[in-house]
């Protein structure tokens, strides 16, 4: 299993790493907003924030919870809509080996 990419965090402020997980739980809890849906919505930030190992985690969550290829596709249409063409080739570096 992959080392948890906020361990430095976690080890040097256990205080700011309790305050970021506490968010994280908040944040997709499930409530409101179907859960698939969370994530995509936080997979296509990550795709504009040139996040390519979010976009592949969160597309990887959003299809565990019944999110479709096109479903993903389509979050990813948006994103180049809003934030341009550089947020499709982060997402296609991302899910080339997801969809």
């Amino acid at each position: 299993m992959p080392e948890h990419p906020l361990k430095v965090i976690m080890d040097t402020d256990p205080k700011f790493f309790a305050l970021l997980e506490n968010t994280l739980e908040l944040s997709f809890a499930e409530e409101g907003i179907p859960l698939k849906y969370k994530f995509l919505i936080a997979m296509a930030l990550d795709a504009a924030n040139g996040a390519a190992d979010g976009v592949k985690v969160l597309a990887i969550q959003a299809m565990q919870e019944g999110a479709t290829k096109e479903e993903v596709m389509q979050a990813i249409r948006i994103t180049q809509y809003i934030f341009g063409v550089g947020s499709v080739y982060t997402a296609a570096r991302a899910l080339e080996d997801v969809l």
